[in-house]
């Protein structure tokens, strides 16, 4: 069977394939984020907890912002203080862009983690860092939220607390965007908290 295109037809096929191309070539040419690109998952939403310094913070506070979410705890021997030293070393690095940046660290060890406690570990890593506690409740709405795992392990006559360690980037309007692994470096939250300042 042998189909005819009208001349009318295979210009409207040009500009549909031109139309194509660009959107294509937008999408290649749109930089992307080293972390995993989570902005179209279910992780992340609202939440209310309490700083270290005593002030109730709700998530919505932080907008305009873009915000690195760390779970952890005081007494973790390497992962969180590995984390929070390659935050430190970001901010460093952001230099004036710093200022829009802010660092949440969330305690999954409230028993422990006062706000005494807090407000010295925190900001040791750098003085505009915020420590975060909450009740039980409100622990297990954010965590839950962000697809946190955390529990106590036995450790002698005290524990310790197993926890998931990626952080997450929350983009200025309040959406989780990218959620970075690890022991990634510091160049990698860099890089991918400039492209969401960038936004």
């Amino acid at each position: 069977m042998i189909f005819f295109i009208s001349k009318s037809s295979k210009s409207i096929i040009k500009v549909i394939l031109l139309f194509v191309t660009c959107i294509s070539l937008f999408a290649c040419s749109r930089p992307a984020f080293q972390g995993a690109d989570i902005s179209n998952g279910p992780i992340g939403g609202s939440f209310t907890l309490t700083d270290h310094h005593g002030k109730l913070r709700h998530s919505d506070d932080f907008k305009g912002k873009v915000v690195v979410l760390f779970f952890g705890f005081t007494q973790c021997p390497d992962v969180c203080p590995t984390t929070m030293s390659e935050l430190k070393s970001t901010m460093e690095q952001l230099g004036e862009q710093a200022k829009n940046v802010q660092v949440l660290f969330v305690s999954v060890d409230p028993e422990r983690d006062t706000k005494e406690i807090l407000s010295e570990y925190v900001p040791a890593f750098h003085p505009n860092f915020l420590g975060l506690n909450g009740n039980p409740e409100q622990l297990e709405q954010i965590t839950k939220k962000f697809r946190i795992i955390y529990q106590k392990q036995a450790q002698g006559d005290s524990y310790t607390m197993d926890h998931s360690a990626a952080s997450y980037l929350i983009d200025k309007t309040g959406k989780t965007r990218v959620m970075v692994n690890y022991g990634a470096g510091s160049s990698v939250f860099t890089h991918d908290i400039k492209l969401l300042l960038a936004e």
